[in-house]
């Protein structure tokens, strides 16, 4: 009786699931950079990116073994490129947290793949996503006085991992062929390759202490291994418009999570400046997801006429 009562409700709940699992790869990437940032004064940004990234690969290689796959020696020279930006945009990204607030890192970095999406802009609406980012950029210089405690230092190392994320995805296309998990646990081991010896030589034999790595572990649950699980499972049933509309979101969840763990309390220039990059960011998404269908169309309707 239990069974017949409780099923068809919990049934009724399952095309929320994956919608729940966007939400929550979003919180825990959050949450998990924000636990990071608090290892910075005994391992360091270097250290802590090397803690997150290494962990994340043993973690990764344990659940997929890649090895039970075969590729070429040019496969595996694009998942070599696929990771090695990886682990470049990672390190730059946790250099720009030691000295600018969280929040503000990811509206920077988030202009990697804005990029990407805007590098073949034709129509005028596509310049007005462009000048909004910009704007909202702009806000975020050390050059006004709203804004001159941001560290040009930080602001520019997450400026390196923008450019870093815009090549990770260039990569990551042409890797995606493969089988996700083997990918992805292959490319976060070249990241660990690049990344864990900066943490080392900083760092050195306190990356080893077993509290530390108790620590790291979870770092790496938070940042790694849940979010990409999860976002697995939203990408099954989630159009890809809706998921890059939430994803926008990341910049001010990180904001939101800076200000209650970090105590990162930001301007309102800088929390305008990071609504500018996450309008241009939706409107991006749609503008180029309505074009694309339209594209479509347009073929399957050229196809049928020369049928």
């Amino acid at each position: 009786m239990f069974r017949s009562t409780s099923l068809p409700r919990f049934q009724g709940l399952l095309p929320y699931v994956p919608y729940l699992a966007l939400i929550g790869g979003i919180l825990s990437l959050s949450l998990g950079t924000s636990f990071a940032k608090t290892l910075f004064p005994v391992a360091g940004p270097m250290g802590t990116a090397a803690l997150r990234v290494g962990l994340s690969a043993l973690i990764l290689l344990a659940v997929f073994r890649p090895w039970r796959h075969s590729f070429t020696r040019k496969d595996l020279r694009g998942l070599a490129l696929y990771g090695a930006v990886m682990g470049l945009m990672n390190l730059c990204f946790y250099l720009s947290l030691n000295t600018i607030p969280l929040g503000i890192a990811l509206a920077i970095e988030f202009t990697g793949p804005l990029s990407v999406a805007l590098f073949n802009a034709r129509r005028p609406l596509h310049f007005v996503w462009v000048l909004i980012a910009a704007a909202g950029l702009s806000l975020l210089l050390p050059i006004s006085g709203g804004v001159s405690t941001l560290d040009p230092v930080g602001c520019a190392w997450a400026g390196a991992a923008a450019v870093f994320w815009a090549l990770y995805i260039v990569y990551g296309q042409r890797v995606s062929h493969f089988p996700s998990g083997a990918t992805v646990a292959l490319g976060m081991s070249m990241a660990a390759i690049v990344v864990v010896p900066f943490g080392a030589v900083t760092a050195g034999a306190t990356l080893l202490a077993p509290g530390l790595l108790a620590m790291g572990v979870l770092v790496a649950l938070a940042s790694s291994a849940l979010p990409y699980s999860l976002d697995m499972i939203a990408l099954k049933s989630i159009p890809k418009r809706t998921f890059g509309v939430a994803v926008s979101a990341d910049p001010a969840v990180g904001a939101l999570a800076g200000l209650l763990l970090l105590g990162e309390a930001l301007t309102f220039t800088q929390w305008l400046a990071i609504a500018a990059v996450m309008t241009a960011s939706v409107g991006t998404v749609l503008t180029t997801t309505r074009e694309k269908k339209k594209e479509k169309l347009a073929t399957a309707a050229v196809q049928k006429a020369a049928a």
